[in-house]
């Protein structure tokens, strides 16, 4: 006992309590230290699984909130480019690209995240959590984001 007494620090040196021997263990293992344990499963990479609707909608929606702020941020960042807006149009126009698949890339993520956002709103007020609730909305904005991005990039 007379040993353990020299080895430890001074009581007001230590800053969390702590057993001073040279026997004590931890009784608990670490995450790292179970993960190298043989006998413990490996879990199957994400690529094997099927994903849902619900999560493959989740992350595009995601994806289509980045992409409009990017839009945003790159449309006010136009304003300080050299020349007047005449200018850059006639400059967009002369790359001879069709004006329809420009409107579709910019208004199938806005139809989506509008109409998602839209399902959202009701999520959050307690309805259509259902699984088969979740599903039906989700083939419902599909649905919606064709006709409505097909119809603005049409006009």
């Amino acid at each position: 006992m007379r040993q353990l007494g020299i080895r430890c620090p001074p009581a007001h040196r230590l800053i969390t309590p702590t057993i001073c021997s040279r026997y004590a263990v931890p009784l608990c293992t670490t995450a790292k230290q179970e993960s190298k344990s043989p006998t413990r499963p490996l879990s199957p990479h994400v690529t094997i699984f099927r994903w849902p609707l619900p999560m493959m909608m989740s992350i595009a929606h995601r994806a289509t909130g980045v992409f409009l702020a990017a839009g945003m941020v790159g449309l006010g960042l136009s304003s300080v480019l050299p020349g007047d807006y005449a200018s850059q149009l006639s400059a967009l126009q002369a790359l001879g690209v069709s004006g329809f698949p420009i409107k579709l890339l910019l208004t199938v993520p806005l139809s989506y995240h509008t109409w998602n956002g839209i399902r959202h709103l009701a999520w959050d007020f307690g309805k259509g959590f259902k699984l088969t609730e979740v599903f039906r909305s989700g083939y419902i904005v599909l649905a919606f984001t064709l006709l409505s991005s097909l119809g603005l990039a049409l006009m």
